[in-house]
């Protein structure tokens, strides 16, 4: 079934990217400032890993119903619980946030006590209780992995390319980033420690766009001396257009699948690298190339080979 579809690709297209390039920074811009307006007037939504709360650990000499627990958790009122596979199917980790006002250990000891009675074979070591200082650091450590792995790449693309394309490179990854946690501040999606995962994963995969694309520019570069940037720069766009897709659409499909039916746990998870995804093939041809193209590039020393403006046709 995916080969016939993959044959429609046209292996040659001709668009002229540079030319909205205005058009998708005006919309960009637009969009990151919604992005920090949500920042400042709802901010985030922290799951327990940021917020402090209570995680206890379950067991049984079976495997453990997820479906039902979570069920149970809801009947008994303990609300926004978090209820995941944890190392065996026979175990399963509980994290919920206290009531206001109420000692944690007490309300653990409670919920402890309705679940026991609920699933007899059911054993329950000591909880852990988070605090707020614990979850606190965990946030920043967070975020400092996020700018260690920008840092890091930028120093990469820096010196596999030129300056400019590490700037480029780097302006856009921050593109995405603030994109994705803006969307995911509007729609109220829970931030926790899996997110910050699934942000490196979208740095990774929005930086391995942009290496393959100043990769293609910087071998035009080098072939087409005398042709005039931007049209080197639609021309890289088009050579690679099919490649983008294909793959894109790939990730893509496996993502669909497990947020259809990876249930509520791996929703966050999933839902950030499908944006991440979109976000970052985006970057790649309407942030990071026009940003090399305002600043400019140093030209191979190799014999130019003249093109025609816009034939989008590869080498």
């Amino acid at each position: 079934m995916a080969w016939p579809l993959i044959r429609l690709i046209p292996r040659q297209t001709h668009f002229r990217f540079v030319k909205w390039a205005p058009v998708a920074a005006a919309i960009s811009a637009l969009l990151i400032v919604g992005s920090c307006v949500s920042f400042f007037t709802q901010g985030l939504n922290l799951g327990i890993d940021f917020k402090g709360g209570v995680a206890m650990e379950a067991r049984m000499p079976t495997p453990i119903p997820l479906g039902e627990l979570r069920t149970e958790l809801k009947r008994i009122g303990v609300h926004d619980a978090q209820v995941q596979g944890f190392g065996s199917p026979n175990s399963a980790m509980i994290r919920f946030l206290p009531e206001a006002g109420q000692n944690a250990n007490t309300e653990a000891a409670q919920i402890k006590q309705k679940l026991v009675a609920h699933f007899p074979t059911m054993t329950m070591p000591a909880p852990s209780v988070i605090g707020a200082k614990v979850s606190g650091e965990l946030l920043g450590s967070g975020f400092k992995a996020l700018g260690i792995a920008l840092l890091l790449m930028l120093g990469y693309i820096w010196f596999r390319f030129q300056w400019q394309f590490g700037v480029g490179a780097v302006v856009a990854v921050f593109h995405d980033i603030i994109l994705t946690l803006g969307l995911l501040s509007v729609l109220h999606i829970e931030f926790s420690m899996t997110s910050i995962a699934a942000l490196l994963t979208v740095i990774g995969y929005s930086m391995n766009e942009k290496v393959i694309t100043f990769d293609r520019l910087k071998e035009n570069l080098r072939k087409y001396k005398t042709t005039p940037l931007r049209d080197i720069i639609d021309l890289s766009e088009n050579e690679r257009l099919s490649r983008t897709i294909i793959t894109g659409s790939t990730a893509l499909l496996a993502l669909g699948g497990t947020m259809v039916f990876g249930g509520p746990v791996l929703f966050p998870l999933v839902f950030t690298m499908t944006f991440g995804i979109l976000i970052g093939t985006y970057s790649s041809v309407y942030i990071a190339l026009p940003l090399i193209l305002v600043w400019g590039v140093k030209r191979g020393d190799e014999e130019a080979t003249p093109i025609k403006l816009g034939a989008g046709t590869r080498p």
